[in-house]
């Protein structure tokens, strides 16, 4: 009796056991490899971030408090608005992208390097003002203090607009001295010294008795349903504004009676806006997105110069420039997660 081999399809072309299974070649096929397990690497870090958030999520920083600089607008709130600009810039930066691709079938190099340009000055732009970014967040604001249980505390006038502490610290005559390995026991040392000094923080709060104490505490309203057992309408649903705690005039006092630090801007030690994990998870995902952004501008510079020299025109081909495309919608389809959990929700 003979037998029949078969390759495990009914016509023998989905797969035949050549080079290119699913007509996918060597170099596709790996490059998906690598987005799927870097997928796995995000989709791991943003879970551990939404844990965290929901779990400290009374003195978690409201997002709409920390990013509000906008360049050349120095003293003008703008929420978001950067963010929203940079978040613009990088999904634009993937349509110049498919259109390098597109213009790589039709085999014309002067639209692809043109489109290919249009890619990488996108992705400059985004990289440094992910870069501005981390600088402002650093640097700071406000100005807070923490208290020796850890809780920060932030100043508001009687409106409940934030208050710098350099528009109301008061100036002691007290020296400070920074710790330095040189002139410290087994020679450690400090970080840099803040503007002013806790007593100066509380001097300058005394002298102002307009000033209020706003804890990290968030606290949020919801609204009533309309009556029991009737039919549900719209305003039946809870609907939450997230808002922080502004305590009385006493309870300010006693609060800042328990002071122990100045703490201005953001770093891996110390946080003004709120719970230290959200500087320490910022600046991680942020900043492992950011290196994937500048690893893609260097790929796609190697390759807009291979395009200007005619490599891709000897080959006949521009499946490098679709490779990297592949990478590069990873990429941004990556910040628009990353955007909606830090920025959005």
């Amino acid at each position: 009796m003979g037998s029949t081999v078969t390759n495990g399809t009914t016509d023998g072309k989905t797969w035949d056991g050549g080079n290119e299974p699913l007509g996918a070649s060597y170099g596709k096929l790996m490059m998906w490899f690598f987005i799927v397990s870097d997928a796995l690497t995000f989709s791991g870090f943003l879970a551990a971030y939404g844990f965290s958030r929901f779990k400290f999520i009374e003195t978690w920083p409201l997002a709409d408090e920390v990013f509000t600089h906008f360049p050349f607008m120095h003293g003008v709130a703008a929420p978001m608005y950067y963010v929203a600009l940079m978040t613009f810039i990088l999904i634009f930066s993937s349509v110049t992208m498919v259109l390098a691709v597109d213009a790589g079938h039709q085999m014309k190099q002067g639209k692809v390097a043109f489109y290919m340009f249009l890619t990488i000055i996108g992705g400059l732009i985004f990289v440094g003002s992910q870069a501005w970014e981390w600088k402002n967040f650093i640097k700071g604001e406000y100005g807070a203090i923490e208290t020796k249980g850890g809780s920060i505390l932030q100043f508001v006038n009687s409106k409940g607009e934030r208050v710098k502490l350099e528009d109301f610290a008061a100036t002691l005559p007290e020296d400070r001295e920074q710790l330095k390995r040189s002139n410290a026991m087994w020679f450690s040392s400090e970080a840099d010294l803040p503007s002013y000094s806790v007593a100066e923080v509380q001097a300058g709060f005394k002298a102002n008795p307009d000033l209020l104490i706003r804890t990290e505490v968030i606290f949020t309203k919801e609204t009533a349903p309309n009556s029991v057992g009737a039919h549900p309408t719209l305003n039946d649903y809870k609907f939450h504004t997230k808002s922080k705690t502004i305590l009385t005039r006493e309870e300010s006092d006693k609060m800042l009676a328990n002071a122990h630090l100045v703490v201005e801007g953001a770093n891996l030690t110390r946080n003004e806006y709120g719970s230290k994990l959200f500087a320490d998870f910022f600046f991680f995902i942020t900043g492992f997105h950011g290196f994937h952004v500048f690893s893609g501008v260097i790929i796609n510079i190697i390759i807009f110069i291979n395009i200007l020299i005619g490599t891709y025109e000897k080959r006949r081909s521009y499946e490098m420039v679709e490779k990297v495309g592949l990478y590069w919608h990873f990429v941004d389809l990556v910040w628009v997660f990353v955007f909606t959990f830090f920025y959005l929700v």
